[in-house]
């Protein structure tokens, strides 16, 4: 079981019939809004209330890589572009829908929807 303290740490719960074992994944010092595991759960991404997304590979348990950083955007969301792991799409409250590398969160390509975003 994953999940995010308000602090922006990423918690990983270990249970086991009765027991439990608790893990501190990532501290990332920014709140975390949602985490989305990629289609075949290699790849969790944190999307902060900030704008910032962050990338966690659970089976190399090291910290999370920063990938990509839209504050500037007013950021709504972001999830995993399928079929695969290769790209994140994020979108902003002004409508603007970009596509992102995962690999090294380099911007490939945006498309304006011409409407405000809510979710």
């Amino acid at each position: 079981l994953y999940f995010s303290a308000q602090e922006g740490v990423l918690i990983f719960y270990h249970i086991k019939d009765l027991q439990y074992e608790m893990k501190i994944c990532a501290d990332i010092s920014q709140p975390i809004s949602s985490l989305i595991f990629s289609p075949d759960y290699t790849i969790l991404l944190l999307v902060t209330d900030q704008g910032t997304v962050y990338s966690y590979r659970p089976a190399h348990s090291g910290e999370a890589v920063k990938l990509l950083d839209t504050c500037s955007s007013c950021f709504l969301a972001a999830d995993f572009l399928t079929p695969g792991n290769k790209y994140c799409v994020s979108v902003t409250i002004s409508g603007e829908v970009q596509v992102w590398s995962l690999e090294d969160g380099t911007f490939l390509s945006k498309v304006n929807l011409g409407t405000e975003v809510h979710v």
